[in-house]
């Protein structure tokens, strides 16, 4: 027989059973029920741990030893890597938006692009500049043109023209 499980779980059973409920990935509710488990006294062995589970010895034992160090947090903390560094940050994107909130602003996304190569001396493809500009600036180019009221009234005297009578209501019976 192998050394002897012991887990202190300081979480009550009560806690770990409410957070089984609202857990939403299976990450999550693998480990809450292991805890659940080990704080009832359901099991009592290393090994039927990792039976119950499906998991190897050795991932049960990493996950025991994250509890151990860290607490609960630690157990459920998602390691995630950290993607690339952005290629609009600091002084290049303050010196963006304040060109986007600017009454000249720019007419398209490869205008950006240009800008970018030349004000800044920064190579960013378009479609990096036009996620940045849209998704996470949520600023778009298109600013609303003034209609004048003449304008306006020529529509409508067009729209009469071409569709002089209104259309008869069908009954429905």
């Amino acid at each position: 027989m192998g050394r002897p499980f012991n887990l202190e779980v300081s979480e009550s059973a009560e806690y770990l059973s409410k957070s089984l409920k609202k857990a939403r990935t299976a990450f999550e509710k693998e480990r809450l029920q292991m805890l659940w488990w080990v704080k009832t006294g359901q099991v009592s062995q290393h090994k039927e741990l990792s039976q119950r589970l499906g998991r190897d010895d050795s991932t049960v034992t990493r996950w025991l030893q994250r509890y151990r160090q860290g607490g609960l947090e630690n157990l459920l903390l998602k390691k995630t890597s950290p993607g690339a560094v952005a290629k609009i940050q600091g002084e290049v994107l303050q010196r963006l938006i304040e060109r986007l909130r600017s009454p000249q602003g720019f007419s398209s996304y490869g205008e950006i692009v240009e800008w970018l190569k030349q004000e800044c001396n920064t190579e960013v493809k378009y479609k990096t500049v036009y996620r940045v500009v849209r998704y996470q600036l949520k600023a778009k180019l298109k600013i609303p043109r003034p209609v004048s009221k003449q304008q306006d009234e020529k529509a409508v005297n067009l729209f009469k023209k071409t569709f002089p009578t209104p259309l008869p209501a069908c009954k429905i019976s």
